[in-house]
């Protein structure tokens, strides 16, 4: 069975940590936890309910623990890494569609495939400021002018 926990924003990775020591000391059957980057406040977690519940007991930043089963298609998204159709080159324009920066408009200045990142800048900010994310966040505006 897998179950959702809340907790804390930006505190997803320190709970998981904590969990899995506690895991390892303890000896506690827990099958897997991670925590997808696009749900914030969200970790999820594989084992029975009562060993669950044993595995988060008194964990800092643990708001709770949502107790329905979640099934493994809802999740597939997150489990699976999408592939990039658009290949995107250091120019290009794009629209960062998800995360702090959702909205902006901004100039890619590097390319990561191995880990399907782009490092790129701003185009509104007074300062240009790098920002590595990820290419399943932004979308194609424009192409960089070729020439």
């Amino acid at each position: 069975m897998i179950f959702t926990v809340r907790t804390t924003t930006g505190r997803e990775n320190i709970v998981i940590e904590s969990i899995i020591s506690r895991v390892r000391k303890a000896g506690v059957p827990i099958k897997s936890v991670f925590h997808p980057e696009e749900l914030r406040g969200y970790i999820f977690i594989e084992g029975e309910s009562n060993e669950i519940d044993e595995a988060v007991r008194g964990i800092p930043h643990i708001r709770g623990v949502i107790g329905k089963d979640v099934s493994i298609p809802s999740i597939e998204k997150f489990l699976v890494p999408e592939k990039s159709e658009i290949k995107f080159e250091i120019g290009d324009v794009v629209e960062i569609i998800g995360g702090p920066f959702k909205g902006e408009k901004a100039k890619i200045t590097r390319t990561d495939e191995a880990k399907a990142g782009i490092t790129v800048e701003l185009l509104e900010a007074a300062i240009p400021i790098p920002v590595t994310i990820s290419v399943n966040s932004v979308r194609m505006y424009g192409k960089a002018k070729s020439g």
